[in-house]
């Protein structure tokens, strides 16, 4: 029994489509528990299956410092039907990553995300066409707006994609509104890496932005060319898995 807990999510493909891709969706675990639930235990609320508690990869307890978190991984967990699909719980893996990874560098983690500040997508604006200008200001300046207002932090935007030097001051502000907190900053790292900005991540888990506004700044470039060139079905695909993952981090971040 061990083995059927601990070793679902272990090199499961994370992304459905490239899974298909690639044939790697067979073999998934049969559903071999009728309940999930939550258990309070030592401070943390930890998912049990049968009253069993379930294991991340690295054979810790997958628990939660939240109630409303656990009840949330509790969910996902009765959601799977006859067989269990990682690709189907982006929260359940978020989680397993938070806790096998995160926790132990939380530092680490937090200098990924302070990397991208310095580059963010939010600062480099296309210098044409007039429509696709309009648009990433309507995104993107509130962003920059609401940066400089809660984090006293100001950028220099950038025309093209040439490098452009931020203020050393900025960045700091900025940096110093990275989480601390190994849920809140796991969940941040996906946002900022599923998107391309930090910012957008710091402002969804300051409250500065919802996660559909988020998802949408972070998709205008790529929203100007499917109008242009049309809608490919697996782009589209592998968009909404990766808007589960999003989501995922969004839940965390409000539970968190």
């Amino acid at each position: 029994m061990r083995d059927l807990f601990e070793d679902i999510f272990r090199d499961a493909p994370l992304d459905p489509t490239q899974a298909a891709r690639r044939a790697m969706r067979p073999h998934l675990r049969r559903r071999f528990y009728q309940q999930a639930d939550v258990e309070e235990a030592d401070g943390e609320f930890r998912i049990v299956l049968d009253g069993r508690p379930v294991k991340t990869p690295a054979r810790r307890t997958l628990a939660t410092p939240k109630r409303a978190l656990a009840q949330a991984l509790a969910a996902e967990w009765n959601a799977q039907r006859d067989v269990i699909d990682p690709a189907k719980m982006p929260l359940t893996r978020l989680a397993n990553t938070i806790i096998d990874g995160v926790v132990e560098a939380p530092s680490a983690v937090a200098a990924e995300v302070e990397r991208y500040l310095a580059c963010d997508l939010v600062f480099y604006r296309a210098p044409g066409p007039a429509g696709l200008v309009t648009r990433q200001a309507k995104a993107w300046d509130p962003v920059l707006a609401w940066v400089r207002e809660t984090l006293g932090a100001d950028f220099v935007l950038a025309h093209g994609i040439a490098f452009v030097a931020q203020p050393a001051q900025s960045l700091a502000a900025a940096g110093c509104a990275i989480p601390t907190d190994p849920w809140r900053l796991g969940a941040v790292h996906v946002v900022t890496t599923l998107t391309g900005s930090a910012l957008l991540a710091i402002a969804l888990a300051r409250g500065g932005l919802s996660v559909d506004a988020a998802w949408a700044a972070a998709h205008v470039d790529e929203d100007w060319n499917m109008e242009l060139w049309g809608r490919d079905q697996l782009a589209l695909e592998h968009r909404a898995a990766r808007f589960g993952e999003m989501q995922a981090a969004a839940t965390v971040l409000e539970a968190a």
